[in-house]
């Protein structure tokens, strides 16, 4: 299976000078197998530890910070020999030691030599809680399920991406059927890699949504063993919220619909908790449109978005026959799930920051903002092929955006500075705004 996530690890490798690197994003999402297929394809060997249950690694890093008798340890502990020149090191659940976390500030200034990946799906959490982090001397990646074009290739279809690849959009409209029917399973399945990789091999729909669940339920046996008990009902809680508050006209999160008289002092940890192991995005509402976007976010006002569509699809216990009823499943839950695709998407992108924006009297709102690098546009996400955007018309008037988006289903075009972009080439938004500057 492809994950263009290797790519970083490859430009990582490729630097003369390399600090650490520490890869962060939710269980089951591939982190252990990029990394084990990187060395796989890098190095003669690979020194592979696993944090989670292993005392005796805990009490290796306990004792100090000396990186030489560190390393004598892990030999012994993998049973060979670490040479630095064909060795690659990879630490996993490593916020399970939080010593070994500390120690690649030692690997990264006393013996740079050795190449270190690291991984840990509760880091975020681990951080959180005040761990100490080596804060310069690593660096740092996030890893996310698959996206619809490694789900293409996934499928066997590296036609049809090689296609999107070139923008021969002629040849995409003779096709386009084809695109759509593929997004639809991915709605359904999206992109966690184990879900995926077994529909690849049977396209069975309900053992992929029996994979779901499954995965759901590891992440509420997570929620037990890692969250304070005063505050586990609150994760709960708020997280089997989200589906429901995506499906409403106006999706912006609300505490009240969570519990009744809910408030953000009351869920503002549990909030933090989902959001740090990478379960959840947090798209905020910003203010002002301008350089940076950031600085302009209203972080009371706010979308949750879940990791995975196929998940969210999963929650909202959508039904695979809804695959064969049209451009229905775009529409399903007020386009929550098209938002939520959109959402996926975007934060991919490489500098990227993603939010939304609403006029002061709510009467004009954009799905969302997004930052990439130093331009800043609006995206609209349309279900189906409806380009009805009167929001979008507000916003052109209000800020003049040198690029405006319009993705759906509707054929690509491209009108003066209005790109309408096809939802299952949203992926190719930074080459499509590239090959057309100036």
């Amino acid at each position: 299976m492809k994950r263009f996530a290797i790519e970083i690890l490859d430009a990582w490798k490729a630097k003369s000078i390399r600090k650490p690197l520490v890869i962060h994003g939710a269980r089951q999402v591939g982190k252990t197998w990029l990394m084990k297929e990187f060395g796989r394809k890098n190095y003669k060997n690979i020194a592979y530890i696993w944090f989670e249950n292993n005392p005796r690694m805990q009490e290796l890093f306990d004792i100090d910070m000396d990186v030489r008798r560190i390393l004598t340890g892990l030999e012994l502990e993998i049973g060979h020999k670490i040479n630095p020149k064909d060795t690659l090191i990879i630490f996993d659940e490593i916020q399970e030691c939080p010593k070994a976390l500390t120690s690649l500030k030692y690997f990264n200034e006393n013996a740079p030599e050795y190449d270190i990946v690291a991984a840990g799906s509760l880091l975020g959490v681990a951080l959180h809680s005040g761990l100490s982090f080596p804060v310069g001397k690593v660096e740092f990646m996030n890893m996310y399920p698959l996206c619809f074009g490694e789900f293409l290739l996934a499928m066997g279809e590296e036609q049809l991406y090689d296609l999107l690849q070139k923008r021969d959009w002629n040849m995409i409209k003779v096709f386009k059927e084809k695109f759509t029917s593929l997004l639809k399973m991915y709605f359904y399945v999206g992109g966690i890699p184990e879900v995926v990789l077994d529909f690849s091999k049977d396209r069975d729909f309900n053992l992929a949504r029996k994979k779901q669940i499954d995965i759901l339920n590891s992440y509420q046996q997570d929620f037990s063993k890692h969250i304070p008990i005063n505050q586990l009902q609150k994760v709960r809680q708020l997280w089997a919220s989200i589906p429901t508050q995506l499906a409403k006209d106006n999706k912006k999160f609300v505490y009240k619909d969570v519990q009744k008289g809910g408030s953000a002092s009351a869920f503002e940890i549990s909030l933090g908790w989902l959001e740090s192991c990478g379960l959840i995005h947090k798209v905020s509402r910003v203010s002002k449109v301008a350089q940076p976007l950031k600085g302009y976010e209203n972080t009371g006002a706010f979308k949750l978005f879940l990791c995975d569509i196929g998940l969210l699809s999963a929650m909202s216990t959508l039904d695979a026959k809804i695959i064969l009823e049209g451009d229905t499943l775009f529409t399903e839950f007020k386009g929550a799930l098209t938002e939520q695709y959109a959402c996926q998407e975007m934060k991919l992108f490489d500098n990227a920051w993603v939010s939304y924006w609403t006029n002061d009297g709510a009467t004009a709102e954009i799905d969302f903002v997004l930052q990439l690098g130093a331009e800043i546009m609006p995206v609209e996400v349309k279900a189906a092929t409806n380009l009805k955007a009167k929001s979008l018309t507000v916003y052109r008037e209000k800020f003049a955006p040198e690029i405006t988006v319009r993705t759906s289903l509707a054929d690509y075009k491209k009108t003066d500075n209005l790109f309408d972009i096809p939802l299952y080439a949203l992926g190719n938004l930074k080459e499509i705004i590239e090959e057309n500057k100036g």
